[in-house]
């Protein structure tokens, strides 16, 4: 019954924007309608409701404007005779004579008195689910967004509408507002010209376009990019033929800009270069779903695909990190990994301070003669550790033999002060440093 809530505050918003007094009722004619079902393709089909149930010959895209406004008329009047199954009333119970049916969702069982308005409200709203990959929507109630959303359909249907788009079908509606949204708050959005720079489309096997389907991560850092110094709180659900509610979910956008913004900090030469190819290798290690089982969408949520085997355990020996520039992704998933590293340890001096030890643990290799060997495989050693004691053990072997004790006894105060869930993902910023300065002379100063 979220999509109540969602619904009722689009329609304050777009009372106040255009100083009018429309009812639920009244912007679902003339407003919601209009855009969604009188047209020979719908922007969203809702399963059992009337503008789905065709009469024998009927079919949805050869329908008469007379018998889409029957259809009309027979919504209405099944909304007066107070029904409020889920054909009716968007998130509402499958069927409330049968308590909850197991395609149910959105809903409490708590008994919860629902008007007429409410009814309306509730297909405004499940017009503003904004779709995600993973087949997820979500809700936000922030009025930007809202409005952004809704200004967006009328580009929806502008496109189901144009011959050039035949093929296009419809029914797309949250999978549109996920990638209407992230392309009007990404960096390529003109306002002057809004569709510069925007191609949503696949093709669908057989023939035909359908809509992509944006990525959650596309989605959100558009999102914290307009509203940077926000947290906000999304719904996030799925309806269908088996609807899925993972409910409440706290989005924390300031830290989802994060790793960004550390790029940009660290790197600031190549930012430009790499701005588009970037975002995409963020939150890639797991489903969104798997994200918002975290309790909270923030900077764990957006680890890349493939770091996770380089974070040492504590059991088995890890590879070191692959440092080359000669491949440019590669060499820009070194640096996406680094970045979200840095962001999860929430200190930025703490770059220069494993780069600082990456140096001393290489000045000490350098240092040993025909003995290297000795001490690479001491160093490495102490870059397979993932707990303190581990670490602190192997590094004071280390520090007995070392000329510059300096830097790695700080190393060691450092880890000490070091909160125990983030000394692994430290340990990874060194042995990351340490590959990047390995293929340098030892002697260059730390940047």
């Amino acid at each position: 019954m979220i999509a109540v809530n969602i619904g009722r505050k689009l329609l304050e918003l777009y009372n106040q924007e255009n100083e009018e007094h429309l009812s639920p009722k009244d912007f679902f004619e003339k407003v919601y309608f209009e855009l969604f079902y009188n047209h020979s393709k719908y922007m969203q089909w809702v399963t059992n409701s009337p503008f789905v149930q065709m009469k024998k010959g009927q079919k949805p895209d050869a329908l008469t404007e007379v018998e889409r406004q029957e259809k009309l008329l027979n919504l209405h009047e099944k909304i007066g005779a107070g029904l409020k199954d889920a054909s009716i009333a968007i998130g509402f119970p499958a069927s409330e004579e049968k308590e909850f049916a197991t395609t149910s969702g959105q809903v409490s069982a708590l008994a919860m008195f629902s008007t007429v308005d409410d009814v309306y409200c509730s297909w405004i709203g499940s017009g503003l689910g904004i779709g995600v990959a993973g087949g997820l929507s979500i809700f936000f109630k922030h009025p930007k967004i809202l409005m952004t959303v809704f200004k967006g359909w009328q580009y929806y249907r502008e496109y189901l509408n144009d011959a050039t788009y035949t093929g296009l079908r419809g029914n797309q509606i949250n999978t549109w507002n996920g990638q209407w949204l992230s392309h009007v708050f990404s960096r390529d959005y003109r306002a002057y010209d809004p569709l510069q720079n925007f191609n949503p489309f696949g093709s669908i096997a057989g023939g035909g376009l359908e809509l992509t389907t944006a990525s959650w991560t596309s989605v959100l850092f558009g999102i914290s990019r307009t509203l940077p110094n926000t947290d906000l709180t999304g719904y996030v659900y799925s309806l269908g033929q088996t609807n899925k509610t993972l409910g409440f979910v706290p989005f924390r956008l300031p830290q989802i800009q994060r790793p960004i913004q550390l790029y940009k900090k660290l790197f600031n030469d190549q930012y430009h270069q790499d701005a588009k190819r970037i975002e995409p290798l963020y939150g890639t290690a797991f489903s969104f779903q798997r994200a918002c089982q975290m309790g909270a969408i923030g900077v764990q949520a957006l680890e890349p695909k493939g770091l996770r085997g380089l974070i040492p355990t504590g059991k088995d020996a890890v590879s070191l990190p692959n440092f080359s520039k000669a491949d440019q992704e590669k060499f820009i998933s070194f640096r996406t990994y680094q970045t979200w590293l840095l962001a999860m340890l929430n200190n930025d001096e703490l770059w220069d301070t494993a780069g600082e030890a990456a140096q001393a643990f290489l000045q000490y290799e350098a240092g040993a003669g025909k003995a290297r060997k000795d001490r690479s495989n001491k160093v490495k050693s102490v870059l397979d550790t993932a707990r303190k004691p581990q670490f602190m053990r192997e590094l004071a072997e280390i520090v007995e033999e070392a000329d510059n004790k300096d830097v790695l006894v700080e190393l060691g105060k450092t880890v000490n002060r070091m909160p125990a869930d983030n000394v692994s993902y430290f340990i990874t910023l060194i042995r990351f440093r340490y590959a990047e300065f390995s293929s340098k002379p030892v002697q260059e100063p730390v940047k």
